[in-house]
């Protein structure tokens, strides 16, 4: 994901790097994602969520590894919710398409009870 913020993604990699990789992102997408990115903020002590910070758009490489300031959910929006996109095979993308709702569908009610509204 970094190297492709940065430019340096390699297009013509071979289909199994593309099967390995959508396999990756596909891991950090979902439910599992979902599990495996609080516990990641949970380890790093990160803020859970801070509306008065907000999510970075287009960063560089360089700027998305400075993490500094930045919460959990706050990752969904930086990388997670990119991934879908990102997958180089059709497999990966059919997979990705579910996994990418539920994330959506978590996140839209993660807000609501947040802000007082479920």
């Amino acid at each position: 994901f970094k190297e492709e913020l940065g430019g340096q993604a390699d297009s013509k990699s071979s289909t199994e790097f593309g099967i390995v990789q959508d396999a990756d992102r596909l891991d950090a997408i979902g439910a599992i994602g979902i599990a495996r990115c609080f516990t990641f903020g949970g380890n790093r002590n990160s803020v859970l969520h801070d509306p008065s910070i907000q999510p970075r758009t287009d960063m560089s490489k360089e700027q998305y590894m400075k993490k500094n300031n930045q919460t959990t959910l706050n990752h969904f929006h930086e990388k997670l919710l990119k991934l879908k996109d990102l997958m180089k095979t059709k497999a990966g993308q059919m997979r990705a398409e579910r996994r990418h709702k539920f994330m959506e569908d978590f996140l839209k009610e993660f807000y609501e009870e947040w802000n007082g509204r479920a």
